[in-house]
Order: C-alpha cells, then sequence, then structure tokens
C-alpha cells in the first residue's frame, strides 16, 4: 500500500504544483481512508483497493489542481494544508 500511496502522491503533484510532496502524501492517505470509512458507515461491502484506488484518481484528477484552495470547515481537516 505504501507504494500505491506514493504514486497517488506523484500524480497528485504533476496535477497541482501548489502542494509540497508532504501535503500531497497527506492528501492521498485522508482521500483514501475517508472513501474508506464511508463506504463502510453506508454498510457497502469493500471492494478492495483497486476500487479505491481508482475513486483517488478519479478524485485526483477532477479536483487535484485545486486541493491547494482548500478551506476546512471541520476541525478535523484543518492538517490537510498545513
Amino acid at each position: 500500500m505504501e507504494s500505491q500511496f506514493e504514486q497517488l502522491a506523484e500524480r497528485l503533484l504533476a496535477r497541482n504544483d501548489e502542494l509540497t510532496h508532504d501535503q500531497a502524501r497527506t492528501w492521498v492517505e485522508s482521500l483514501w481512508e475517508d472513501f474508506e470509512a464511508t463506504r463502510a458507515k453506508a454498510g457497502r461491502p469493500y471492494r478492495g483497493p483497486e476500487t479505491t484506488e481508482a475513486i483517488v484518481i478519479k478524485w485526483i484528477e477532477q479536483y487535484g489542481p485545486y486541493l491547494h484552495r482548500y478551506q476546512p470547515g471541520q476541525k478535523k481537516f484543518s492538517h490537510l494544508n498545513e
């Protein structure tokens, strides 16, 4: 999983040069965990890391260029753009 996170962080950095490597890695890990937690809370079956990776890639492609602008409304997300 470590290599997946690293590849996804590099992919995010290619889409957004405003982020540092550490910020990109934090974003990837947070998006990954959020997707899996949300599916679990909704009672959906686990589809494996391939599904989660596909969703995170989709989010990186759609929202990656703008993640440096994110202003969290909740304290638990405040670490994302530090």
